[in-house]
């Protein structure tokens, strides 16, 4: 799935050829996950914006347009006259004759139009807990948050709430990294200083190599993420620890895959 660096990379690339366009048609697959994207006919995109894993592109008339990719969205621009491509679940045309489309194999992804800053219907858009480079995100902050429940920490920060953006990939290597075992249920305050830390260097380090591609995502312009090449934890079970040597494990926790490495990552 999509994660800040992917999303944020895919919001960069977007503006410059979104903000100003007019929508002269809409259209889009039948489901109410996307039918949403027809309601914005006639609007012109006046800016872009992310939150946590949300992709916002603001409208004219004080809406927005809500995204989420899901599983495996994928946003791009057709030329005129050109063929929208495979799994397409909305497409819009806009005033210089290009399609912004948005395609969706498994179809895990949603579309909604809400007043802007207005999530109330969007229950995990409206919880959402600081982004990882804004000030208030702080150690004493992200170890409050923590300590607030008896989850273990990764299912807390999958959770969106302690911090906005990160999913299993960049979990994983954050709290590798911090040394921390994903299935603990308590956080020290100097520990989860060294996991704020470690959170904003994945997440930077992601953005930096234009995401993270391990099978369906591609940047707006259809290039590949390189953060695939410098993953230290996250899809290596087996594989020598790259501090230890020790093998690293994997395991099932609240549904999601771990990666972690018995002997760095003590409770």
């Amino acid at each position: 799935m999509p994660e800040l660096p992917e999303v944020e990379t895919i919001r960069r690339q977007l503006d410059p050829r979104l903000v100003g366009r007019r929508v002269v048609e809409a259209d889009s697959h039948g489901s109410d996950k996307f039918r949403p994207g027809r309601e914005i006919a006639g609007a012109q995109f006046v800016g872009t914006g992310r939150r946590g894993k949300y992709l916002l592109m603001d409208l004219d008339d004080d809406r927005q347009l809500v995204m989420h990719l899901g599983m495996t969205g994928v946003v791009s621009f057709t030329e005129p006259d050109r063929p929208l491509g495979d799994h397409v679940r909305a497409h819009w045309l806009l005033d210089d004759g290009s399609h912004l489309v948005f395609s969706d194999v498994r179809r895990f992804g949603r579309l909604r139009t809400v007043p802007t800053g207005v999530y109330d219907d969007i229950p995990t858009l409206a919880a959402m807990g600081p982004e990882p480079f804004d000030p208030e995100f702080t150690a004493h902050h992200l170890w409050r948050a923590l300590r607030s429940s008896d989850r273990m920490v990764k299912t807390q920060l999958l959770s969106q709430r302690p911090v906005a953006g990160l999913g299993n990939i960049y979990a994983d290597e954050a709290l590798f990294l911090a040394g921390i075992d994903p299935a603990t249920r308590r956080v020290s305050r100097p520990r989860a200083g060294v996991l704020r830390d470690r959170i904003e260097q994945v997440l930077t380090q992601g953005l930096d190599r234009g995401g993270t591609t391990l099978r369906d995502y591609r940047t707006v312009e259809g290039a590949s993420g390189e953060n695939q090449f410098h993953l230290v934890c996250y899809g290596r079970a087996d594989e020598p620890c790259v501090q230890c040597s020790e093998p690293l494990k994997r395991k099932v926790l609240d549904a999601r895959s771990t990666t972690w490495c018995p002997r760095c990552q003590r409770r």
